[in-house]
């Protein structure tokens, strides 16, 4: 009985908490990632918050659950893959939140004019100076014998080829992308009678969306609608001029910037909406000098919109049209300048040269890095590399050597696995408290026979390249010694030559602090990862869903203070501290020369550390 009992019961399913911690929260991208990302296992995964369990491939039920950051979900996945979906899904989800770019705040110059303004949020840099034109539509109507679910395949297909087109930008292919698996829904992927019944189904999940956090993502629902029903002859192009104009609307569906672009838009003045909104992101990419104004705008023939200050002048005096023309052409010939200096060397005020790296996870963010102008890498984090299933030894080798002719300088981190992170094909024992386990490089040299493989590929893969090996999570002396004399060994074995490789740590764990002087003997180098760093000295868990840290708190800035005035090796920071404008300055100023950030934050880390 015993046995027949064992045989039909069901599978205990896999549950993992995962908590929000970009501060954009789980919108509308991420979830469109991670949803494709579940579709890959043969497993039935599934997400529970807020007294609702959604289906993990279903991007509208997802973002319904509109998650902000410090909330949490449960994973569920049962069946033949659940539990390398969960162990995949954990870590990929960890990596989505830590490249989700935080959407810094714009930073507004105080400048003032003679005559009266109207102050508001600043979207993208820039002057304009043009009559105000209200957003219009034009409606053209030209009924074709389509059935409403071909469109639908019509519109998906349509996606497909924009975002593969190398005219569309970055931020346009993250959108589509997202679009895309949003409108393969299941809820879109029934069958539908006519249009009016597709409209009904799309205003359903708008009204899920309102009043809630991810609200500005209706805009997306809006442009999928419109993108479908323009194949069945129902057209909606905004209505604009053929002279140079500033757009005041209430708000703007993310195709509708590219109509902006084939004009001669000068400016854009939104009355709803939000930084962090899509097309507030395609507005900065096509650098439209936009803003945000939440009040009625009377009309004006000529105005000045200052979105550098956060300023609109609706009937500027001579003075006021003169003092924006030369700012306008200054503002013009800095961004010029600073796009093409951007692979220059950076220096401060002050004649400081500071080096700017990136954090990679494969080859496609080392490319990106590459164009956005990184001076090398920082942090090469190995984990990401291989999520799925164990690499041999030839694909490590070649990945590794494949980012590596990309750059002069890098820097790669062995494996950090444990804690919050975990790779379907390594087994880690359960722990009670796993961020204070077996992690990093104690998981590493408890695993010795996967950390000699990963060494191997790094040795073959440099070809005589001087280049830097971290090791993770270190707490004490002898397990640098211990990491170290097993790549010599690994080396020796081999007869390979690392003479010219480098071996250091990563500081996130505070009892490095107090024994930097016995580390200086042994280390050649250091990066502080600053998210386990601040872990560790407040005794906050990371994701922990309601406890957090300030990023710049003075105990963790006086701790930095301490580093760098004690060691004498090259020393650099990489965690997400170094991407914050509000710390360049003081980062600086304690004596911090090499800052590694993600690939998008390069330009504004640079034009940023040039005025400090």
């Amino acid at each position: 009985m015993k046995i027949l009992k064992k045989l039909f019961s069901k599978p205990t399913p896999i549950q993992t908490t995962l908590t929000i911690t970009s501060p954009n929260g789980f919108h509308l991208r991420p979830i469109a990632k991670f949803a494709n990302e579940a579709k890959k296992f043969e497993a039935t995964i599934t997400l529970y918050a807020n007294g609702k369990t959604v289906e993990a491939t279903q991007v509208p039920q997802v973002l319904s659950l509109s998650l902000e950051r410090g909330e949490a979900f449960e994973l569920i996945c049962e069946g033949k893959e659940a539990q390398q979906a969960s162990n995949h899904l954990t870590l990929f989800f960890d990596e989505l939140m830590q490249q989700d770019t935080v959407v810094e705040k714009i930073e507004q110059q105080e400048e003032s004019y003679q005559s009266s303004t109207l102050q508001g949020e600043s979207i993208a840099h820039g002057i304009a100076i043009a009559p105000l034109v209200a957003y219009e539509i034009e409606h053209h109507i030209d009924h074709r014998e389509v059935p409403i679910n071909q469109t639908i395949i019509s519109s998906l297909l349509e996606l497909e080829e924009q975002q593969k087109s190398p005219k569309t930008s970055p931020e346009e292919k993250e959108i589509l992308m997202a679009q895309k698996a949003l409108l393969s829904a299941d809820t879109f992927q029934q069958h539908f009678e006519n249009s009016n019944a597709f409209r009904v189904v799309i205003q359903e999940e708008i009204n899920k969306l309102k009043g809630t956090a991810l609200a500005s993502r209706i805009a997306d629902y809006r442009d999928i609608e419109q993108r479908v029903l323009s194949w069945v002859g129902i057209f909606s192009p905004l209505k604009l001029p053929k002279t140079p104009y500033i757009l005041v609307a209430d708000d703007l569906l993310p195709s509708e910037v590219a109509q902006l672009r084939e004009s001669p838009i000068q400016g854009v003045i939104l009355q709803k909406g939000s930084p962090t909104s899509h097309v507030a992101i395609l507005l900065r990419s096509a650098g439209i000098p936009s803003m945000i104004i939440p009040q009625p705008i009377p009309p004006s023939d000529e105005a000045i919109l200052d979105a550098s200050s956060g300023n609109l002048i609706l009937y500027p005096s001579v003075e006021d049209r003169q003092k924006a023309l030369q700012k306008r052409n200054a503002f013009e010939a800095s961004q010029t300048e600073s796009y093409q200096k951007r692979f220059e060397p950076i220096l401060t005020q002050q004649g400081r040269k500071i080096t700017v790296l990136a954090n990679i996870t494969d080859l496609a963010s080392a490319k990106e890095a590459k164009e956005m102008g990184a001076d090398g890498i920082g942090l090469l984090r190995t984990e990401f590399l291989f999520t799925q299933r164990k690499p041999t030894l030839e694909e490590q080798t070649h990945a590794y050597r494949e980012i590596f002719e990309l750059f002069e300088e890098i820097t790669i981190r062995t494996l950090d696995i444990g804690g919050d992170k975990s790779l379907p094909y390594i087994d880690i024992p359960h722990e009670a408290n796993p961020f204070l386990g077996l992690r990093g490089i104690r998981f590493s040299l408890h695993e010795k026979q996967l950390f000699r493989e990963q060494l191997l590929a790094i040795f073959q893969a440099h070809q005589g390249k001087a280049i830097k090996i971290m090791f993770p999570m270190v707490s004490e002396k002898q397990e640098f010694r211990d990491a170290k004399a097993i790549a010599l060994e690994v080396a020796k074995a081999h007869q390979i030559d690392i003479s010219n490789i480098q071996f250091g740590i990563m500081i996130e764990v505070p009892s490095v602090i107090l024994a930097i002087k016995l580390f200086d003997k042994g280390v050649d180098f250091y990066s502080i990862g600053t998210n386990d760093l601040t872990q560790y000295l407040f005794a906050v868990e990371r994701t922990h869903p309601t406890l957090k840290v300030n990023a710049t708190h003075p105990i963790l800035m006086s701790a930095l203070k301490i580093i760098i005035d004690t060691t004498h090796k090259p020393i650099s920071i990489c965690g997400e501290l170094a991407g914050l404008p509000e710390a360049t300055k003081p980062l600086i100023g304690m004596g911090y020369t090499t800052l590694s950030v993600s690939p998008q934050l390069i330009p504004s880390l640079k034009e940023k550390i040039r005025h400090v």
